[in-house]
């Protein structure tokens, strides 16, 4: 057997009675869609239920997988602590999970849990699933801070290990959708939040998995969602299958948007190869990306990947202009994932006799060096954009009324505490802002006062 149907539910606790109070009647569409969802899980009878929370255990680089023989859980923190929900694990399905992701390359495992107990994101699907069906075993998985890819990639070892174990199984993806739909709701409104639910509910209604992958962390974190990745994992148990989709229904009374989705797999189909073509797609858009970069952000690159993949540093190429091998300067490389800073380190004055020279120690340093991040890995390389900037003399001045958000990087000192920040960054609108920040780098409280240096920049893409 293999895997026969996946649903995709929300987890608000307020559907629950004892937790809602009446409340749970704004969101009866939900229910009654969630039972219907149910009702047809438990005809499949499965043997094992894969269930997908993304308030299970979550780490930035690991998907969690609840070990043991099972697990309880309440829902005390909602006020109704006599709601309890217990489930019996699938010890040998995780087990067959963790070897076939660990063959695929995937971190994946019962390491580090924290907590047994169940969480809401569980613990509400499987009060609905166990109205009508409480036999069978349970494989909690949680989320990670991996690529989209990755998660697709899980859910592809979950549809083997089905197969591989002749399990009977069903996909429970748990996952509510934007957080910011109204301005009353208790995250207030974001113009992602309605967007992102209609992309993805399109997505549900059609099968379209393929856009889930498309879509960009930027848009996604502005529309405060939890549900995305949950769906990625589930999109990828369903890879190469033909399946019906129904979106059964979709509200967002409280702000918050819940979706409940069911597939049911028909056939084989190669073409819904959704994993392989987001791939090709990446590779494409990189493709495109390195032809279009300019000789500075090439030879960050180069530093970065020979490093990376070589463990040893990039001889630098004998054709460069005089730009890069006879000027020195400062730099800053700036590497970014899925648009999202993934490192950045540079120098304030010229360390090297070179530019060229400069861009090459700095792009290994935003790779492996940069405190707040973990060292870039092989299988990132394709996924990172570059910048580099190369910093103009910085020049003393008596009043931040002589800085320019846009046009001028600060430099701030107080004793010999020295911070800096680059020009033009997302996010930073005022000269307040970017002294703060500069402060705060450099360790420098914010009453202190600090003397100043403006810089300009050629940023390089």
């Amino acid at each position: 057997m293999s895997v026969l149907a996946a649903f995709a539910v929300p987890h608000p606790p307020i559907i629950l009675p004892e937790v809602g109070r009446g409340e749970e009647g704004k969101i009866q569409k939900t229910i009654d869609a969630y039972r219907e969802a149910m009702r047809r899980a438990a005809a499949y009878k499965p043997d094992t239920v894969v269930l997908i929370s993304p308030h299970s255990i979550l780490y930035g680089d690991y998907f969690h997988v609840s070990p043991g023989e099972g697990a309880s859980g309440d829902f005390r923190q909602f006020g109704a602590p006599g709601v309890k929900i217990h489930a019996a694990y699938d010890g040998e399905f995780v087990a067959e999970l963790g070897r076939c992701a660990q063959q695929e390359g995937l971190p994946a495992g019962i390491l580090g849990e924290r907590s047994r107990d169940l969480d809401h994101g569980t613990m509400v699907p499987l009060r609905f699933l166990n109205e009508v069906d409480t036999d069978y075993r349970l494989v909690r998985i949680g989320l990670s801070g991996l690529s989209p890819l990755a998660h697709y990639r899980l859910g592809q070892c979950v549809a083997h290990t089905a197969q591989a174990l002749n399990r009977r199984v069903v996909i429970i993806s748990s996952g509510d959708l934007s957080h910011k739909l109204t301005q009353d709701g208790p995250y207030g409104y974001a113009p992602e939040g309605p967007d992102f639910d209609r992309q993805v509910t399109q997505a549900l209604k059609t099968g379209d998995f393929l856009s889930l992958l498309r879509l960009l962390p930027d848009f996604c974190e502005a529309a405060a969602e939890c549900g995305l990745r949950s769906f990625l994992i589930m999109a990828g148990a369903l890879d190469e299958k033909a399946v019906t989709h129904e979106l059964l229904s979709y509200e967002g009374p409280f702000g918050v948007g819940y979706g409940v989705a069911a597939f049911d797999v028909t056939r084989d189909d190669e073409t819904r190869r959704f994993g392989e073509q987001y791939e090709r797609e990446v590779q494409a858009n990189m493709a495109k990306t390195k032809a279009e970069e300019d000789p500075w952000v090439q030879l960050a690159r180069l530093s970065l990947e020979t490093y990376i993949t070589t463990g040893r540093r990039a001889k630098l190429p004998g054709d460069l202009s005089e730009a890069l091998t006879n000027n020195r300067a400062g730099v800053f490389v700036s590497l970014k994932k899925h648009g999202r800073l993934r490192g950045c380190i540079g120098t304030i004055a010229p360390t090297k006799p070179s530019v060229a020279e400069e861009i090459f120690q700095n792009a290994v340093s935003a790779a492996v060096e940069d405190p707040r991040f973990d060292p870039v890995e092989p299988e990132e390389l394709l996924e990172l954009t570059y910048s580099v900037d190369v910093l103009g003399e910085a020049e003393a001045i008596d009043s931040p009324d002589h800085l320019d958000v846009k046009r001028y990087g600060v430099i701030v000192q107080a004793g010999g505490k020295r911070g800096l920040l680059l020009p033009n960054l997302e996010g930073v609108n005022t000269v307040q802002e970017q002294i703060s920040i500069s402060k705060q780098k450099a360790g420098i409280s914010q009453e202190t006062p600090v003397k100043l240096w403006r810089f300009e920049v050629v940023r390089h893409k």
